[in-house]
C-alpha cells in the first residue's frame, strides 16, 4: 500500500541497475565514531552529577544518628565550607534541570491497513500489465521474475486507481487515497488514545510524491478542526505508506506512553550530488512522469547507513564494544591497513530491530552485515511479506508485529532505521515503558497467528 501511487502512476518506476550494499563496517570513517563521542562529551556534566548526587544520597541514608550528630558538628564550625558546598550544589542542580531535555513519549500509534477489495495476487498483477499494452515480453518477464524474488506475499495492496484496465490516475482520485489513509489511521489513533483533537498542539505530515494544495496537514487541520494555533509542518519529498504517530513531552503523558526515545540520530547526503539524485523523480522520453533510481542508489544508502551507524554506536553499544571496535580502528588507521575492523555486535545494543522494509535486498545485507540472526529480521520480512512496501512506514508496521508476537517486554530497546530521497539515513532508538500489548485493530490483529511464513529466499 503506497499513498503516492495513484498520483505518480501515469510514469512509473525506472530502473537503471542493482547493487548490493558495500561492507559498509570494513570502511568506517574515523570522524563518524567522533561524532558519536561528541554527543556524550556536550552531556558530560550530566554523566558527572547525577551519580554524584545518587552516590552522596546512597552514603547519607547508611549513616546512624550519632554519625548524623558528628556531621552537624563538624559544618557549624566549618561555615565557608558549608557555603561552597552548598552553592556548588545549587549551580550543579540548575544547570542540570536548565539543559536536560525533555524526555519524549510515544504514547501510541496506528498503522492504516487498506480494505481486503485492495488485495492484488501476483497473476492478476500479472494479467493486468499484459493488458495495458505498455509493456513487452521482455518487460513482462522481467516483471514475473521480480515479483517471485521480492519478498512480497499475495495479500499486498495496490489503489483503487490501479484496479481500472486502463488505470485511472487523477487528481481525485489521488486525494481521495491519501484522505483514506491519513483519516484511516488517525481515526483509530485518536480512538485508542481517547485524545481530543483540540488537545494537538503540533501537526507533522510527510508524504513524498502527492502535495496538493490545500496542503495534506490542511486536509487534516479540516477534518478534525484542530485549534487555529496548531503548529504544522507539510513535508515532502521522502516517506510515503501509512501510519500516525502520538508523541508528548509532558511527564504526566508517561505513565500510559509505550515508548521512551532514547536516542535520534540524522544522516543526510544532500550535499553530495551522485546522492542528490540518486532517487529522482522525473520524465521520461515521452514525458511520463516517474522515479529513477540510481544504480549507485545501494552504494549510497550503504554510504549513509555507515555514517549514521558509527555515529550511533557510542551512544549505545557497552563500553565493552566501544573499547574492542575503537581499538582496531584506530590500528587499522595508524598502524596496519590490513586490520580487519572489528564489528560491534550490535545484538548486545538492542532487543528488537525495524529495518526499513523497502525491498528484500535491504533486509538481507543488513542481516548480514550487523550479524544479526533470523528473528532479528523476521517483523521486517513479514512487514514486507504481508503490506508490500510500505517505505518509511514500514518500520512502524514492523513494530506492532513484534508487539503482536507478545516479545515487547518493558525495559526492551528497539532500533529503528529508516532511508529517504536525498539521500537520507535515520535511526531512533526507544526504550519499552512496559510490557507492550497491541492497541485495538492492530494491522495484525486478524492474521498475526499465520506468521512467520516461509519465503523463497
Amino acid at each position: 500500500m503506497n499513498s503516492d501511487a495513484s498520483s505518480a502512476s501515469a510514469g512509473g518506476v525506472q530502473i537503471h541497475a542493482s547493487r548490493r550494499l558495500p561492507d559498509f563496517l570494513q570502511s568506517v570513517n574515523l570522524k563518524y565514531v567522533k561524532l558519536g563521542y561528541h554527543y556524550l562529551m556536550t552531556h558530560f556534566l550530566t554523566l558527572l552529577l547525577v551519580p554524584s548526587m545518587a552516590a552522596i544520597i546512597v552514603q547519607a541514608s547508611q549513616m546512624n544518628p550519632e554519625e548524623i550528630n558528628q556531621l552537624w558538628l563538624h559544618l557549624k564550625y566549618n561555615l565557608v565550607s558549608v557555603i561552597i558546598c552548598s552553592a556548588f550544589l545549587v549551580f550543579g542542580s540548575t544547570a542540570y534541570i536548565m539543559t536536560r531535555p525533555r524526555s519524549v513519549y510515544l504514547v501510541d500509534y496506528s498503522c492504516y491497513k487498506p480494505p481486503e477489495h485492495l488485495q492484488v495476487k501476483f497473476h492478476r498483477f500479472m494479467e493486468h500489465s499484459k493488458l495495458t499494452g505498455d509493456f513487452d515480453e521482455s518487460s513482462l518477464e522481467f516483471q514475473r521474475k521480480i515479483l517471485e524474488r521480492s519478498g512480497l506475499g499475495e495479500e499486498t495492496y495496490v489503489p483503487e486507481a490501479m484496479h481500472y484496465l486502463p488505470p485511472r490516475p487523477s487528481m481525485a482520485a489521488a486525494r481521495e487515497e491519501a484522505e483514506q489513509v491519513m483519516f484511516g489511521a488517525l481515526d483509530n489513533l485518536f480512538a485508542n488514545t481517547n485524545v481530543k483533537p483540540k488537545d494537538i498542539g503540533i501537526l507533522v505530515v510527510n508524504c513524498s510524491l502527492f502535495n496538493p494544495t490545500p496542503s495534506l496537514s490542511a486536509m487534516i487541520v479540516n477534518k478534525y478542526k484542530l485549534r487555529g494555533n496548531i503548529k504544522s509542518f507539510n513535508l515532502g519529498g521522502m516517506g510515503v505508506g501509512g501510519a500516525a504517530v502520538l508523541l508528548s513531552n509532558k511527564s504526566s503523558d508517561r505513565r500510559r506512553a509505550k515508548y521512551k526515545l532514547v536516542h535520534v540520530v540524522r544522516t543526510h547526503r544532500g550535499a553530495d550530488d551522485k546522492a542528490f539524485k540518486c532517487v529522482y523523480q522525473e520524465q521520461d522520453d515521452v514525458g511520463k512522469t516517474g522515479v529513477s533510481l540510481s544504480k549507485e542508489l545501494m552504494a549510497i544508502a550503504g554510504g549513509a547507513l555507515k555514517t549514521n551507524i558509527t555515529t550511533l554506536g557510542p551512544l549505545v553499544l557497552p563500553i565493552s564494544e566501544q573499547l574492542l571496535f575503537f581499538a582496531t580502528l584506530v590500528a587499522k588507521k595508524f598502524f596496519n591497513a590490513k586490520v580487519k575492523p572489528y564489528i560491534p555486535d550490535f545484538k548486545l545494543a538492542f532487543d528488537h530491530f525495524c529495518i526499513h522494509a523497502g525491498g528484500r535486498a535491504v533486509i538481507d545485507e543488513l542481516e548480514k552485515n550487523l550479524q544479526l540472526l533470523p528473528i532479528h529480521v523476521e517483523a521486517s520480512r513479514m512487514t514486507l511479506h504481508r503490506f508490500g512496501n510500505t517505505s518509511s512506514s514500514s518500520i512502524w508496521y514492523e513494530l506492532a508485529y513484534t508487539e503482536a508476537k507478545g516479545r515487547m517486554r518493558k525495559g526492551n530497546r528497539v532500533w529503528q532505521i529508516a532511508f529517504g530521497s536525498g539521500f537520507k539515513c535515520n535511526s531512533a532508538v526507544w526504550q519499552a515503558l512496559q510490557n507492550v500489548t497491541p492497541s485495538p485493530n492492530s494491522p495484525w490483529e486478524d492474521c498475526i497467528q499465520k506468521y512467520p511464513v516461509q519465503l523463497m529466499l
